[in-house]
């Protein structure tokens, strides 16, 4: 099978869309003289790598809705990669991460700037803050891409509540990793440890990585009601399984992979499906040792290799597993009862990118 986020030549023309679009803001930028060239950089670096994946599903939903193909599709879509790139770069500040797509990530490289020139202040502080408003310029740039598509005001007036919706829930969905991160699970019966984890996964990540870019698209598109709805069911059961496979990766992935240290998650302390699963099935040894190590930055290679035994140990993984293999399925049966609305070669695509999305090495 040939890359599904390749077809179409899209990951080519989305990446000559990024590049004009920050050539097009440094022009924008350039009055204010070359102190602010850091920032471009930051965001350019970020987006020069990334599987498009956002910008993929967004493309199809509209050629699913039988639009044609069109420099105005490409626009459209890349908006989706200028909000990626915020969302990344606010939550590698917020979960104080070392590297992104195995280079620094974006706070830590301006704040290796700060320390090259010899500045005052905080070096650290200095290079959150750089990250912070990086990330406010794409947020900026994205609602650029978005209005000036160049395709139809009626077509676009018709994603726009949903592209308004998918920002909001997603940064109220950052906040609340950031709550289950610092509130108390050991109160808390398995039932509620796996809700609120679920939780996380449905706003923070299934709806905007999937879900809401591929719905986009076909309302812009103009899709029917029906096929819509099928089309959320299989966006919503697909971006679930992504986040799942995901979640093992921010384990048990190899960094030359995720482009992460090895184990990161765990030095984070995310409160994961895969936690919450760990937490149920693990003994009084296991519990104990997750409930010491788990959030801490310091974690050694071994301490990251017992952590994964107790998880393994555990049955969590394989519970995973079995989640992700039952939302695949549910994503394939909800575009197939669609399909007979759908343009025919954005059907296919998009049946192709269920295994893509949910791949072990992805």
């Amino acid at each position: 099978m040939s890359d599904p986020l390749s077809a179409a030549g899209l990951r080519a023309r989305v990446q000559e869309c990024i590049d004009a679009e920050l050539a097009t803001q440094g022009d924008v930028l350039a009055e204010l003289g070359p102190d602010v060239d850091d920032l471009l950089a930051a965001i350019r670096t970020l987006l020069s790598g990334g599987k498009r994946l956002r910008a993929a599903f967004l493309y199809w939903g509209l050629r699913a809705a039988g639009r044609p193909d069109s420099d105005g599709a490409i626009r459209l879509a890349t908006s989706m990669e200028f909000f990626q790139a915020a969302a990344l770069l606010h939550d590698d500040v917020m979960d104080d991460s070392d590297t992104r797509r195995g280079a620094p990530a974006a706070h830590r490289s301006l704040a290796t700037d700060h320390q090259r020139r010899a500045w005052t202040g905080d070096a650290d502080r200095f290079g959150a803050a750089g990250a912070i408003l990086a990330g406010n310029l794409c947020l900026t740039w994205t609602d650029e891409l978005y209005a000036t598509a160049g395709l139809p005001d009626a077509d676009l007036a018709r994603g726009r509540a949903l592209f308004d919706r998918m920002r909001s829930q997603l940064m109220a969905g950052q906040f609340l990793d950031v709550v289950e991160s610092v509130r108390p699970w050991d109160a808390l019966d398995s039932a509620e440890r796996l809700t609120r984890a679920r939780r996380v996964i449905h706003y923070k990540s299934a709806k905007y990585s999937i879900e809401h870019p591929l719905l986009i698209g076909a309302l812009v598109g103009g899709l029917a009601n029906e096929p819509l709805a099928a089309l959320s069911r299989y966006g919503l059961a697909l971006g679930e399984a992504f986040q799942l496979r995901d979640d093992l990766l921010g384990v048990f992935g190899d960094p030359a992979t995720t482009g992460k240290p090895a184990g990161d998650d765990l030095r984070e302390g995310k409160r994961t499906v895969l936690v919450a699963h760990t937490l149920d099935g693990a003994d009084e040894r296991g519990r104990d040792l997750l409930a010491r190590r788990l959030g801490s930055p310091d974690l050694t290679p071994q301490d990251v290799a017992d952590l994964r035994q107790v998880i393994t140990d555990s049955g969590a993984v394989s519970a995973i597993e079995a989640e992700i293999t039952a939302l695949t399925a549910t994503a394939h049966e909800a575009l197939a009862a669609a399909e007979g609305d759908l343009e025919p070669e954005a059907a296919k695509v998009l049946a192709d990118l269920v295994d893509v999305t949910t791949a072990r090495a992805t």
